[in-house]
């Protein structure tokens, strides 16, 4: 089960939109939803209305919607999890999404979610993943989340999957905060990479990979537009750079420490 939710917990859209790049790209068939009057405050997260393509109108209400795809040139069978984070009754609605799981054998599901943080547009968007099962940490080298603090509907549903013994995986690409407005394509993309990544299911990101390229040139004119804009992102890519030097390595600077203690004990 792939999951993604609209919200606080989706940074530049970059979650969501990635999941919607998946079920385009697998050709998913709807499955199920989740009843949207029990969980919405629709004052909140208002209904929406379209045209329809014989000129009438239908309203589309905010719900969370279950699609199901068999993954190409490979074994997998994928359930997707796509909707906006509700409002009301958190543990009634996770509690009610793992019994789905459940009820369709989800041997794993993965939560992927986007955050505003301060990285520069123009190096590789990081991508976190941690886990709390020790057998997906061994085999895929993640580590379990060292984070306190609030959570959204995503936290809530890798709690819950761990009380029905559903191992989950949590995926967080950090959105650069100067642009954290939607869409967010680069991010999109690193979600996307890692998806692939954790999948072995090859996926043609190339449209999606135009779009981030273009949004980066995008935001490359805007902060040579500002000449405050330009120097703070200069002190982002100097700080990431710095951060990535070997020399900046905890092994690095362990070794240096275990040297400082000889050299004082001869000394």
């Amino acid at each position: 089960m792939l999951a993604a939710f609209e919200g606080w917990n989706d940074a530049g859209e970059a979650a969501s939109d990635a999941l919607k790049f998946l079920s385009r790209h697998w050709d998913t068939e709807r499955y199920a939803s989740i009843d949207a009057d029990e969980y919405y405050d629709f004052q909140f997260t208002r209904p929406t209305i379209r045209r329809t393509a014989t000129g009438g109108h239908r309203i589309k209400w905010p719900t969370t919607r279950i699609s199901r795809a068999e993954v190409p040139d490979s074994n997998l069978d994928v359930i997707l999890v796509t909707g906006v984070e509700p409002s009301y009754k958190w543990r009634a609605y996770t509690a009610e999404l793992i019994a789905l799981a459940k009820e369709l054998d989800v041997d794993c599901i993965v939560l992927a979610g986007a955050l505003l943080a301060d990285v520069p547009h123009s190096r590789p968007i990081p991508v976190s993943a941690s886990c709390e099962e020790a057998d997906l940490q061994n085999s895929l080298a993640l580590e379990p989340s060292s984070y306190e603090g609030p959570i959204g509907i995503v936290g809530v549903v890798s709690e819950m999957a761990a009380l029905a013994d559903i191992p989950s995986i949590s995926l967080w690409a950090a959105v650069p905060h100067y642009v954290g407005q939607a869409p967010s394509p680069k991010a999109q993309l690193a979600l996307l990479n890692r998806i692939e990544e954790l999948l072995q299911a090859p996926l043609d990101t190339h449209p999606v990979t135009e779009e981030a390229e273009a949004w980066e040139r995008g935001v490359d004119e805007l902060a040579t537009e500002d000449p405050e804009v330009a120097a703070y992102v200069r002190q982002l890519e100097e700080a990431k750079d710095t951060a990535e030097l070997p020399e900046a390595s905890g092994e690095s600077i362990a070794r240096e420490f275990e040297r400082y203690l000889k050299r004082r004990r001869r000394d």
